[in-house]
């Protein structure tokens, strides 16, 4: 009887630890096991197309966030920004929507701007600038552009 009970402590232990391992390697693949660290503020753009949900966010090259929701509010993309608790953005920052390489994935890259006012946290970034479509410019490039007129 003594040998059972041990084996069932050692399953139980091994399952636990198993789940911990697993719950860990999600939370660290997410980077949602530092995320309270941050604050959050919100931009609005007109067209957030191929941004997604844990998009990275830059500031000079270098990641101080994640995109931790987008939603759909008066037609226009509103972004939650999940930022770094040491890193400041000015009030006339600039949030641009940029794409790694060519057809890269996208993310958010701040500019910072001169303003010696921060945004508080669960502000809002004011300047927004929407990302390249590629798959419009391609389209126009193969179709023509329909806005020029043309040659008689």
């Amino acid at each position: 009887m003594n040998k059972h009970k041990l084996e069932f402590f050692v399953g139980l232990f091994a399952a636990i630890g198993i789940a911990c391992a697993a719950i860990l390697s999600v939370c660290i693949a997410r980077n949602e096991l530092f995320a309270a660290n941050g604050y959050e503020v919100q931009a609005v753009f007109s067209n957030c197309s191929g941004l997604r949900k844990g998009s990275g966010i830059m500031i000079a090259g270098v990641e101080v966030g994640r995109v931790k929701q987008i939603a759909l509010k008066d037609y226009e993309a509103r972004v939650t920004l999940q930022i770094a608790r040491d890193v400041a953005i000015q009030q006339d920052a600039i949030a641009s929507i940029k794409t790694k390489g060519l057809i890269g994935e996208k993310f958010v890259e701040i500019s910072p701007g001169a303003s010696d006012r921060k945004i508080e946290p669960r502000g809002t970034i004011i300047n927004t600038e929407s990302g390249a479509d590629i798959e419009s410019l391609i389209s126009k490039f193969v179709h023509g552009d329909v806005s020029k007129p043309a040659n008689p």
